[in-house]
């Protein structure tokens, strides 16, 4: 279990952030015991209530995966089809030591199998600065983030967000009473200056100021943008100065990307340096950092973990504990011997051989939005540093039926961008094509908070996700279709109107 080290510096003491509920819970008194157990296996335990482990029908589990040996390991993988270069991964009981075999079975504590444990400090503290930080296993980034959630929020709290963000984690907590303020964005993510003037103007009869801010920094889902160094330091600063909270979702830290025109894909050494995190400029124990396996191993793993400070991990095990309780141990077993068996030299060539991949895909993408759209005049993208979407701008203000509000009018939307934008997703459905507005992404909030005379946000949804995640053959397929269809989206304004009754299957 990650311990605190004795010269570990006081961390600001942030405990008032805690909802309520948080407060009065309870440590689970059973799950306890497993903790002394674990930390004191000296004793003779007649505690415990699993099942003996001779009983367990598991004998062996072995994991046949990919070597990483190879400079770039994800290239002779996907080329090589079955012949490509293996490794098998064994837990077994009648190991030399059976221990991780038999805790991947047995019943556990909420921070998870001690082996998952040191398997992400490790990786933590070979990309980060945080060695006073400590890990927590979830059951991946959307357990982690719904839990963070219900440890720092009650109702009629208020959390900060990207005005455009992923829809189900903001869903999540207004379950809980929790109400969201945007913050506008750019193509560099946040704009530090509007998080500063949305704290520096809050209007107390709302209530009380927001006090977190939910953040993803790196490929940011729906946008693909990436927060520079600069506005990360920025917007640490303005969480110091208004005692904010920042819970760090980074699912794609690891999917960094070089410019198109570098000749980055045909080696690792010339990759860009992975970002420096919030996690890494905590001096206060402010930063909660989730990490996830989901896109650098498989999604259905369902692990990541959660690095924050002690005082925050203890309330989120109890939490844990008296609920969804540690993750499978299978999954953790198998992160654990995956990461003996490539070592950190092998974790780091498979990620940087990932990135060159999603990098080559990414730029297939964009050669296919140059040919087959970008001609037209009619929608644009900025290049993603990372992640795994193009966010492709509609230039609505060409279409001829485009209109906008007369000056005067200052209440809500200006123009018909959101219908135009509704009309163009089921024109693109019906031309065979599945595409994400922007309208989805669209921050559930009250109004209120856009700075006088600036644009609403139903004004600025003239944008559509297209992720390159997918196959080369779904993306050579897709882009033709949308530039087709935005061709006939302008060209035929009369056609393209979608009755308002209409609904889409």
């Amino acid at each position: 279990m990650a311990s605190v080290a004795v010269d570990a510096p006081k961390f600001v003491d942030l405990t008032h952030h805690l909802a309520p509920e948080v407060l009065v819970r309870k440590t689970n008194p059973l799950k306890d015991i497993i903790r002394i157990s674990w930390e004191n296996p000296h004793l003779v335990s007649l505690a415990n209530g699993d099942p003996h482990h001779s009983l367990y029908p598991i004998r062996r589990v072995e994991y046949e995966v990919a070597s990483a040996a190879d400079e770039d390991p994800v290239s002779a993988w996907r080329s090589l089809g079955a012949s490509a270069p293996t490794q098998l991964l064994t837990s077994s009981r009648d190991a030399d030591s059976p221990r991780l075999h038999q805790a991947s079975l047995a019943y556990g504590h909420g921070v998870g199998l001690p082996d998952a444990l040191r398997t992400v400090t490790a990786l933590n503290n070979a990309y980060h600065t945080a060695p006073h930080h400590v890990a927590t296993m979830t059951l991946g980034n959307a357990d982690a983030i719904t839990k963070v959630f219900r440890m720092l929020g009650s109702a009629g709290d208020y959390f900060l967000a990207d005005e455009f963000t992923f829809g189900p984690m903001p869903i999540a907590a207004e379950a809980h009473g929790i109400k969201w303020v945007p913050v506008r964005i750019d193509s560099g993510g946040i704009i530090p200056e509007e998080l500063e003037r949305i704290l520096a103007n809050w209007d107390s009869r709302r209530g009380k100021r927001p006090h977190v801010l939910y953040a993803v920094p790196c490929g940011q889902n729906p946008t693909g943008s990436t927060l520079s160094l600069e506005r990360r330091k920025q917007i640490y600063e303005i969480a110091q100065k208004y005692d904010l909270i920042i819970v760090e979702d980074d699912p794609y830290y690891f999917l960094q990307y070089d410019p198109p025109s570098t000749e980055a894909h045909s080696t690792q050494t010339q990759l860009k340096p992975f970002p420096v995190s919030f996690l890494s400029l905590d001096v206060d124990g402010r930063v909660i950092r989730i990490d996830s396996f989901s896109k650098i191993m498989a999604p259905g793993l369902r692990l990541g973990w959660i690095t924050s400070q002690p005082a925050f991990q203890q309330h989120l095990v109890r939490f844990i504990d008296l609920s969804s309780q540690q993750p499978s141990g299978f999954p953790q077993a198998l992160v654990s011997l995956l990461l003996d068996g490539w070592g950190l030299a092998g974790f780091d060539r498979w990620v940087r051989s990932l990135r060159l991949d999603y990098q080559r895909r990414r730029d297939f993408l964009l050669g296919l939005f140059e040919r087959e759209v970008a001609p037209g005049g009619l929608a644009s993208v900025d290049v993603p540093e990372a992640g795994m979407f193009l966010w492709v701008r509609v230039h609505l203000e060409r279409h001829p039926r485009f209109t906008r509000k007369a000056e005067e009018v200052v209440e809500g939307a200006r123009t018909n961008a959101r219908e135009l934008m509704q009309e163009l997703f089921e024109a693109c459905i019906r031309g065979g094509l599945l595409i994400v507005p922007a309208t989805v992404f669209v921050l559930p909030t009250e109004t209120g908070y856009e700075e006088e005379g600036s644009v609403h946000i139903d004004d600025r949804s003239n944008f559509l996700r297209a992720t390159f995640a997918g196959s080369e053959e779904t993306m050579a397929a897709g882009m033709p279709i949308l530039g087709k269809v935005l061709k006939e989206f302008f060209a035929d304004p009369s056609t393209a109107r979608i009755d308002a009754t209409s609904t889409v299957a």
